[in-house]
């Protein structure tokens, strides 16, 4: 951490390795809030913790800057928890173990939480400072932006005074989002009867791993394996074949990131056992002929286990299998207006077996409401067919883009002042915060930058060390250029 703490801007870089320093995954942000409150009151700043848990610290002006407007600078407190299997790591107590790779920050087999933690550094970096001119300002850091949004939802009118507000959840040098993807959750459910094994079967687990997952809206067009779907494609194709009974079916950990991991738990008869494992490697052999490009280091591997007291019966299997194989997961549609970015898409992320049924949690994405709401019908009508019940829930706005935005239009000439290049001005497919503060502040004129951050969402993430230099020297001088008030 010293090392991080050494890096250019040593400011930001010193809060972020604080910030790795204090578990805070989402819905256990607490610790890490009362750190920065505690040191907020300490350098004697106005601080309130709203009712949901968000925090909102306040600045005055520097000299000189007292008539500008004011601006908030946004970031979530909450990172996604993901590791590798094989690490031994309890995101709610255990740092995160950051290094420098090269030109990259990266973490030692789990998520790095650059996403938002370099943007929420940035913040307390200014907060903290002496030296930077600003008009008066304002941080607002929300909770649990990764997993529902709970924060975003509860900001109410009134606990911001700024006209503007800078979104520091991007993950592009050289790009300004000026919008974004809304969202729903959709979670089926399938009610399970259960039957004893049959006599003379060999209990296993089949397991996929070595997928490198990664964010289900800024990955999604990548052609990603989902280990959820590639899963259910194997007991699809030879399932019925090789008489297996499934015990179990469990994949993915979050609803926004695309599922790395699956492991089916499965009975085979005695007899059909080496049939199963040629049919394993064959599958994997396929797998990584046609993933090739995208998914190296992809695995599966065939375990034995202890019998269960209890399979799927044929119903609810041939249910659940004919469920999983065709839910539609990717992208649904590319956008017409924007070229190269995804319009509607969904990830069927989590799969968890419980005695009483099977839940299928997937994310819905799109631009458009109207995208969304078509998925929507496409999974009520998959969900008839099927004869389970998919319950929506958690649905949040886009953020519609206005190409005449001021501050945009600041952000754009700063960058090509300090550069010498334009930038690229874009909507993302991730679902930013920026929606949901339209509601209580409709007028508000909003933009979101931020570093280059790899493949967040999974244990390969990694932010580039350069990248956060410039995205801090824009922020900067954008500060210093927003104009006076009317």
């Amino acid at each position: 951490m010293s090392a991080l703490a050494s890096l250019y801007p040593q400011p930001l870089w010193q809060w972020f390795a604080q910030i790795c320093a204090i578990p805070h995954p989402s819905k256990h942000e607490q610790a890490l809030s009362q750190h920065i409150q505690a040191w907020a009151r300490d350098k004697g700043l106005s601080v309130l913790e709203d009712k949901v848990g968000n925090l909102i610290i306040k600045k005055p002006a520097t000299v000189g800057m007292e008539n500008r407007k004011t601006v908030v600078i946004q970031a979530h407190l909450d990172m996604v928890p993901q590791k590798n299997s094989d690490k031994v790591h309890d995101f709610t107590t255990d740092p995160i173990e950051a290094y420098i790779d090269g030109d990259w920050v990266k973490a030692n087999g789990t998520t790095l939480g650059a996403d938002n933690g370099i943007g929420m550094a940035s913040a307390l970096a200014i907060l903290g400072s002496n030296d930077i001119k600003h008009g008066p300002l304002e941080v607002l850091l929300t909770i649990d932006e990764e997993a529902g949004m709970t924060g975003a939802f509860g900001v109410e009118p009134g606990m911001l005074d700024a006209e503007i507000l800078i979104n520091t959840d991007s993950e592009q040098e050289g790009e300004i989002y000026m919008g974004c993807a809304g969202g729903v959750d959709a979670e089926f459910s399938l009610p399970v009867q259960w039957q004893a094994p049959a006599s003379g079967v060999t209990a296993l687990c089949l397991s996929i791993s070595g997928l490198k997952g990664g964010h289900s809206g800024v990955n999604i067009h990548l052609g990603r394996g989902n280990a959820n779907k590639l899963l259910a494609r194997f007991l699809a194709d030879y399932g019925q074949d090789l008489q297996l009974s499934v015990a179990g079916f469990n994949g993915g950990s979050l609803r926004n990131a695309i599922p790395r991991e699956a492991t089916v738990s499965l009975t085979v008869p005695a007899e059909k056992l080496a049939q199963l494992q040629q049919q394993v490697a064959d599958f994997e052999a396929l797998i990584k002929l046609e993933l090739a490009a995208v998914e190296p280091a992809l695995k599966l591997s065939l375990s034995e286990t202890t019998l269960p007291a209890q399979v799927l019966n044929a119903n609810t299997q041939r249910c659940l299998v004919n469920l999983l194989n065709v839910c539609p997961n990717g992208v649904m549609r590319m956008s017409d207006d924007i070229a190269g970015v995804v319009e509607t898409s969904l990830n069927m992320g989590v799969i968890t077996t419980t005695d009483s049924s099977v839940q299928v949690l997937c994310l819905i994405r799109s631009l458009i409401d109207s995208g969304r709401e078509q998925t929507e019908s496409m999974l009520s009508s998959l969900a008839q067919l099927a004869g389970v019940s998919v319950k929506f829930s958690g649905a949040y706005p886009g953020w519609k883009p206005n190409p005449d935005s001021p501050v945009m239009a600041i952000v754009n000439q700063t960058y090509q002042d300090i550069y010498h290049k334009e930038p690229v001005i874009m909507v993302i497919h991730a679902g930013l915060e920026c929606g949901l503060f339209k509601k209580p502040y409709p007028e508000m004129d909003m933009v979101s930058i931020g570093p280059t951050i790899r493949f967040p969402h999974g244990p390969d993430e990694m932010v580039n060390i350069t990248t956060v230099g410039q995205y801090w020297q824009l922020l900067l001088a954008v500060l210093e250029r927003i104009p006076e008030r009317g």
